[in-house]
């Protein structure tokens, strides 16, 4: 597989890298990679139920996941094992890596959601941001953090959001 794309129906690994350290890894389908925007499809991969109170990942669950080479987040479509869409789930990352069966994502802690209906967009995990340190250890890659969770969130709150990915 070349660094540069993946091609569809292949497997690649998604690694979720946070502080440094590795925080998940997991199986995923490539959908589509244009060289800028891969899309995986991958089931949920953690272990048991995950209920943040706005929504609840679940067994069964299926991500479509959307990285980008050149933005500060990855946006990650959520439906149940019904196929019915909960919304999505917004990390704010580093631009993504796409290299040696791998697509590796360092999550920034800031966070989105949107709901299906598009009537609820929470900014999340702002205080685990502010406690990070990474405003302080290099300023620039939390300026940008920010602008993506406010270029998101005004996606969002415009209805545009879906042309994202569509």
């Amino acid at each position: 597989m070349s660094t540069s794309s993946a091609e569809a129906g292949t497997r690649i690994e998604v690694v979720l890298v946070k502080a440094g350290r590795t925080k998940l890894r997991y199986p995923a389908s490539v959908v589509s990679d244009d060289g800028t925007r891969l899309t995986v499809r991958a089931p949920w991969a953690a272990e048991g139920i995950r209920d943040f109170g706005f929504v609840r990942f679940e067994p069964g669950d299926v991500f479509t996941e959307h990285y980008w080479r050149d933005r500060w987040y990855a946006v990650k479509e959520v439906r149940d094992a019904d196929s019915v869409l909960k919304g999505w789930y917004c990390d704010i990352a580093r631009p993504a890596v796409v290299q040696d069966g791998e697509v590796i994502a360092e999550d920034l802690d800031l966070d989105l959601w949107l709901s299906a209906d598009g009537a609820t967009v929470l900014r999340l995990d702002e205080d685990e941001f502010a406690a990070s340190g990474l405003a302080e250890r290099d300023p620039q890659a939390a300026a940008r953090a920010v602008a993506a969770l406010e270029e998101l969130e005004l996606l969002a709150k415009l209805g545009q959001f879906t042309a994202l990915i569509d």
